[in-house]
């Protein structure tokens, strides 16, 4: 009993549909194959699926041992056939088989129904109708197991990569009616075609057709070589829009993604340009250092003198002023200009102000007008840092120097310099009128800055030490004057020489009053030659050489033209006044004089007077 199943070895193979049109059935009621077309159809068909049919096409006959032959094609089914395949001459009907066939030549057996013929011809046992679907195209192999995947590629495929048909529709009443017309797949890309054999015929193929929509069984097969969905849980039909569609669409959303991202990124590159980075900047910086410097630096300088210097404020029934100051020892004692103080007066009050910013309250103990310097003293301060003294005879033009002092107010300023000159003889005051406040100074010039608010500091040395005090400067707006003009430094700067103010300042602090050096004689102011003339009168008439004075003793007379001091030249009655003043009472000098047109030489020990 067959149980439905063919029996013996011969099998029915189902070839692909040919390409060619109208072609005649073979004689044995079959189409004859394409020479070179693969027989893919494997002997267990299934048996609910016939061959596909168009309408409009005749049913096939049936043969007499229930099989039957498919109707000629029509050529909608496009396929490119692979290269011939020489095949054996037609036989007849009955024929025994010929004894020269050839090797290559593939036979296909028929196979046998699995069902009895129905004479009525009722679908599925009947003939096939133009109804009936292609059978799939499968491989004589074992069907796999429930659940199998399907290979991707050919999910929704007959196998191949081609499309499988869509299913079948159901006919009208009575099985032979038109039913809707099938539209076959598109068949593989156009091979190029080998020649055929001879005797056979090559047909053109039809243009390729839009892949249609395939059942779940067509989208399966097993024996494909790539993983496919389970055949219990079918995938969704392949996409049959056009690749060209989604491809542009991929394209347009990939512009439109570069397009974004390209403004996005131009901003942030504009942003890091003009801002340097996206994070907080932070430039290098060197680490800070002990703070220690050289001491004959500048900055060494600075550190050891500043501590000594201190700002004054007077205030005056009339006026008030600034200046600066150093302090000369331990007890208070401080040392600045006659000029700064003066606008205090006899009932003004002084305020001392360190270089640490405290305050102290100070008072007058002594000033001369002719040197212009005085002291005061502060009380009940403690660790006061004396500044020590140099000697200015050790100094030399291009000595560097550094000024401190409070220019404008600008306390613990610090100016630096060099000598410019020695001895230079500068007067300063003479505001009163009368002479009696016009200093004499045998200056040093330096062109370290000084402004009004130096005046009392300190001029210093390499080494920290005092060689002169800041007293006048040449303003632009005037010949010369003290330090009240208000054009600022034009780097001519007029220290009080160091020795000169250590003399006047213990005469201060011990007696209250300076002395001065005289010679003994009454100069001509108005004289406008070269030298200091004598005069012949003093102002009340009396003589203008002191009698028993010490030009009297050296036997100085009234005209005598003195010339030289020391061996230094004189050229006016100020420069004699101040290299006098730039010794002590009782020191000798040697003088050159003329008289009656003869130069004479003397030599002189001098005097002493009250300052005031």
């Amino acid at each position: 009993m067959d149980d439905g199943k063919p029996s013996g070895p011969k099998t029915k193979w189902w070839s692909r549909p040919s390409t060619e049109r109208n072609r005649p059935a073979g004689p044995d009621g079959d189409a004859s194959p394409v020479a070179g077309t693969e027989a893919t159809e494997p002997a267990e068909a299934r048996a609910d699926e016939a061959p596909a049919f168009r309408a409009g096409e005749p049913p096939a006959a049936v043969t007499p041992d229930g099989d039957f032959t498919p109707a000629p094609p029509t050529g909608d089914f496009v396929t490119a056939p692979p290269a011939a395949v020489p095949r054996a001459p037609a036989r007849e009907p009955g024929a025994a088989e010929p004894p020269g066939l050839l090797a290559t030549e593939h036979r296909v057996p028929r196979a046998r129904p699995l069902h009895a013929p129905d004479e009525y011809s009722t679908p599925p046992y009947g003939g096939p109708g133009p109804w009936a679907p292609a059978p799939p195209v499968q491989r004589p192999v074992p069907t796999p197991a429930h659940g199998t995947p399907v290979p991707p590629p050919y999910a929704g495929t007959d196998g191949h990569g081609v499309p499988a048909p869509p299913p079948a529709v159901a006919p009208a009443q009575g099985g032979q009616g038109h039913a809707e017309a099938y539209v076959p797949p598109p068949a593989s890309p156009t091979v190029p075609q080998q020649p055929a054999a001879p005797g056979t015929s090559q047909h053109p193929a039809q243009a390729p057709q839009s892949p249609q929509p395939a059942t779940q069984w067509l989208r399966y097969d097993p024996w494909g070589t790539l993983p496919q969905q389970p055949l219990s849980h079918p995938g969704p039909a392949p996409d049959a829009r056009p690749r060209g569609g989604r491809r542009g669409t991929v394209l347009v959303g990939a512009a439109l993604l570069a397009l974004v991202a390209g403004g996005i990124g131009g901003g942030i590159g504009a942003y890091v340009e003009r801002n340097g980075g996206l994070t907080t900047v932070e430039l290098p910086q060197a680490g800070r250092d002990d703070g220690g410097r050289a001491p004959d630096s500048v900055a060494g300088i600075a550190s050891s003198a500043l501590p000594s210097v201190v700002t004054l404020h007077v205030n005056g029934s009339a006026e008030s002023g600034t200046g600066t100051g150093f302090v000369l020892d331990g007890r208070g004692h401080i040392l600045t200009n006659n000029h700064v103080v003066a606008p205090a007066g006899s009932t003004g009050d002084i305020t001392v102000t360190f270089s640490n910013g405290e305050s102290a309250p100070a008072e007058l103990v002594g000033k001369d007008s002719g040197y212009d310097l005085a002291v005061v003293k502060v009380t009940g301060v403690s660790g006061l840092k004396p500044l020590p003294l140099g000697n200015s005879d050790n100094v030399r033009v291009g000595d560097p120097v550094v000024a401190i002092g409070a220019p404008f107010d600008l306390s613990n300023t610090v100016t630096s310099g060099i000598i410019s000159a020695k001895e230079r003889p500068i007067t300063a005051g003479g505001e009163k009128g009368d002479g009696t406040d016009v200093s004499y100074v045998d200056a040093l010039q330096t062109d370290a800055p000084i402004n009004p608010g130096n005046s009392g500091g300190p001029l210093v040395d390499a080494e920290a030490r005092v060689i002169g005090i800041n007293s006048a400067i040449r303003a632009a707006d005037s010949g010369s004057g003290a330090e009240g003009g208000q054009s600022g430094s034009i780097g001519l700067g007029f220290a009080i020489p160091i020795n000169q103010g250590k003399r006047v300042a213990e005469e201060l602090i011990n007696t209250g009053k300076a002395t001065h050096p005289v010679i003994g004689v009454t100069l001509d102011m108005e004289f406008t030659g070269d030298g200091a003339k004598v005069g012949g009168r003093t102002a009340d008439g009396g003589a203008a050489v002191t009698e028993g004075g010490p030009a009297d003793d050296a036997g100085i007379r009234s005209g005598d033209v003195i010339t030289e001091v020391e061996g230094q030249r004189v050229h006016s009655g100020e420069e004699l006044i101040v290299k006098i003043r730039a010794h002590r009472p009782g020191d000798r000098l040697a003088l050159v004089l003329t008289r009656g047109g003869k130069d004479l030489a003397m030599t002189l020990t001098l005097g002493s007077a009250s300052g005031t």
